[in-house]
């Protein structure tokens, strides 16, 4: 599949950006425009030459995606859980592409109620997804929210769950975050701005009221910050939460009382961040106060909240990560991260026998889910291994006794997790840190060097990356494929430390641990260059973009969805969604300092004349978190500069967003476009 003279060329409009006295051109920056039917057309040009380039894989692509969807279980269901007198379910019918959400009342032998089929909802539709749905404490309404073009900009209505009528109350163009008071008809939600996207204000709505007459409770002025609306555990309070990367300030209301005035928890103070949960006469607060860098647990009376009234439950500790907790009527249960895996810790209020639940596996990933009742002493949990599929699981913190609930079927009757070996391993970056990278492969492997196989990393906003199972990944392994994502710094993997060490002006740490986990990989024979490849979306797209910019010979295909590739002018142009809110991620390029580092590793602007490796680039024409063109131009300026005759594809969804294809099938359709282009470039044909 070499490039050749039918690859699409965008024409060059030179464009002028200037900064601190400097000149960039951009030849490419009149495809901003997505209202420009030349720019419609021009993606519709490298549509076509993916379509064609690829039409001998047409076949194998789909016989890829009926091989993972039949591993799948299509008419499967969630675990079910009881709040406020029902049972909630979701579940999925043979042949559908989206979920059910019923729930039946009392017993899991009454007759199911269905409130929503989005399978109905989603009819003739390209896009659609379910965003907040909340039922009333009265259990007689629910609140639901939906995006039908995938940028995130969804509407409010409301349903009686009694009579099935969809209430004449309709909220648009907000984020789709909504919660009930406990009256039963007032609804607190989250709107953003029209053009940045930032979710800046909260607003009161009373049933049966227009949109244009909702209150407005709260303006975020500060525009690096982002608003949302929760309700605690407990029911009894409302939480008006302002955040940013570095710092977060709450608001609270009692649940009872929506007529009355929020009020401040804790004012924001630059740098400090925490989270809260309310238990009886006092709130639990997560922090990192006094410099817990790693954050320690403190409490608070209901009444004094300010932060002189803190006092320690759980210290700062310099290898543990606290990262969340649940509260349950008789005990305490902390979520941790230590060398790079997650712990469960349970402690009894009594003060008395604390403990961890053990885990054995060396790569796992074990989490809280769906604990929505206070007065109990079962603890619902995840877990799974990169060969171990998700159980969740049932536990006694009283009697440490354990009930699987479910555990997900791998359909197809050949898999066996016996049949695959995991392991953790660990590079040495270039400044003698050790980087762990989880791996996965089919028993029998030999480290001779001829292995294909797959690197995954993300590494940005302090985001970890588990070790988590994948029923479709087997496609890959059983075709001889290694799986490895590497934990590179910019993630939470090793701590918070982990993420300071990957952000900023140290963001390169972030690129050069996945370039040093690759050729780890290659010394160690589990692969070579020649069958090395490497994925990122998103800001794991960045990296993909600085990768192959800095360390091209090491790999011979790359996936990028998504990609944030155009850094400076982005972070430069504070009218595109997000990007105020980035500054303290990437740093702010109005600043010299923070603008000359960024440009020395911005994907697009350090494209050069150089071999590239086989590429397969994905956006979606609707993404509000990274612009279409972005992807796009990046494109096409590497086909201008690039000197190989090696593959370069855009493939772009015209009808989704960020996340890409919205119903289950369609998303393996996309992930069996991703694999056929694996499989073909190692010329494995079955």
């Amino acid at each position: 599949m070499p490039e050749n003279s039918s690859a699409p060329v965008a024409k060059i409009i030179p464009k002028k950006l200037k900064k601190f006295g400097e000149v960039r051109i951009d030849n490419y920056f009149w495809l901003n425009d997505r209202e420009n039917p030349e720019v419609i057309d021009y993606l519709n040009q490298e549509n076509a030459y993916y379509q064609e380039k690829t039409k001998h894989t047409k076949d194998f692509q789909t016989a890829l995606f009926e091989e993972m969807k039949s591993r799948i279980k299509e008419d499967d269901q969630s675990v079910p859980y009881l709040y406020n007198g029902y049972y909630y379910i979701t579940r999925f019918e043979k042949g559908q592409d989206y979920p059910i959400y019923s729930r039946k009342k009392v017993s899991l032998l009454a007759p199911e109620e269905i409130m929503f089929d989005c399978n109905e909802m989603a009819k003739d539709k390209p896009y659609f997804q379910l965003g907040a749905l909340s039922i009333s404490p009265d259990n007689k309404l629910a609140l639901f929210s939906y995006d039908i073009v995938g940028r995130r900009i969804y509407t409010i209505q409301i349903k009686n769950l009694e009579t099935n009528e969809i209430l004449e109350d309709k909220i648009e163009n907000v984020t789709g975050t909504a919660v009930w008071a406990n009256d039963n008809k007032t609804i607190f939600y989250s709107d953003q701005d029209n053009v940045t996207l930032r979710s800046d204000k909260i607003f009161k709505h009373k049933l049966g009221a227009k949109q244009a007459d909702d209150v407005l409770v709260y303006f975020e002025e500060d525009e690096t910050f982002n608003v949302e609306i929760a309700k605690s555990k407990s029911q009894k309070y409302l939480a008006i939460e302002s955040d940013s990367t570095l710092t977060s300030e709450y608001r609270i209301l009692e649940a009872d009382n929506p007529d009355g005035e929020f009020r401040i928890f804790q004012k924001r103070v630059r740098g400090m961040e925490y989270s809260i949960s309310h238990y009886g006469d006092s709130f639990y607060v997560i922090t990192n106060k006094d410099k817990a860098e790693n954050f320690k647990l403190m409490k608070t009376p209901v009444n004094e909240t300010s932060k002189k009234n803190w006092k320690e439950v759980i210290a700062h500790r310099k290898d543990v990560l606290l990262e969340d907790i649940e509260i349950f009527k008789d005990f305490l249960v902390v979520e941790e991260r230590e060398n790079g895996l997650n712990k469960i810790r349970i402690m009894p209020w009594s003060g008395e026998g604390e403990y961890y639940l053990p885990f054995e596996s060396e790569t796992y990933t074990a989490y809280t889910t769906s604990n929505v009742d206070f007065d109990t002493e079962i603890l619902r949990f995840a877990y799974q291994s990169m060969r171990t599929p998700s159980s969740i699981i049932d536990f006694n913190m009283r009697t440490k006794t354990k009930e699987v609930k479910k555990e997900q079927e791998v359909l197809g009757g050949k898999f066996d997790k016996d049949n695959y070996i995991e392991e953790r391993v660990w590079a040495t970056a270039t400044d003698g840190v050790k980087i762990p990278i989880s791996m996965v492969y089919k028993k029998g492997l030999k480290k001779d060097g001829s292995n294909p196989l797959l690197q995954y990393a993300y590494g940005s906003y302090g985001h970890s990356m588990d070790a988590t199972f994948s029923t479709t990944r087997l496609t890959l392994l059983d075709r001889g494929f290694i799986f490895a994502i590497a934990h590179i710094r910019g993630g939470e993997d090793l701590g918070r430390q982990w993420y300071e060490d990957g952000k900023l002006l140290k963001k390169k740490n972030t690129f050069t641990d996945f370039v040093d986990c690759s050729k780890f990989l290659i010394a160690e024979k589990y692969t070579s260059p020649q069958h090395l490849y490497a994925e990122g979306g998103s800001a794991g797209g960045l990296l993909m973009g600085v990768v192959v910019n800095i360390a091209p010979e090491l790999y011979n295909g790359v996936i990028a969805q998504v990609a944030f590739v155009d850094v400076v002018t982005t972070m430069l142009d504070d009218s595109i969604p997000l990007t105020t809110g980035e500054y303290d991620e990437w740093g702010n390029p109005n600043v010299r300092k923070y603008y000359d580092y960024m440009l020395s590793y911005s994907p697009y602007d350090n494209v050069t004349s150089q071999k590239y490796p086989n590429m397969y680039v994905s956006t979606g024409l609707h993404d509000s978190q990274v612009q279409y063109w972005e992807p796009a131009k990046w494109v096409a300026k590497l086909r201008a500069l690039k000197t190989d005759d090696n593959i370069l594809f855009l493939d772009t969804n015209m009808d989704a967003g960020h996340g890409g294809a919205s119903g289950r099938f369609e998303a393996i359709k996309e992930l069996a476009k991703e694999y056929s282009f694996l499989l073909d470039l190692e010329k494995i044909k079955i």
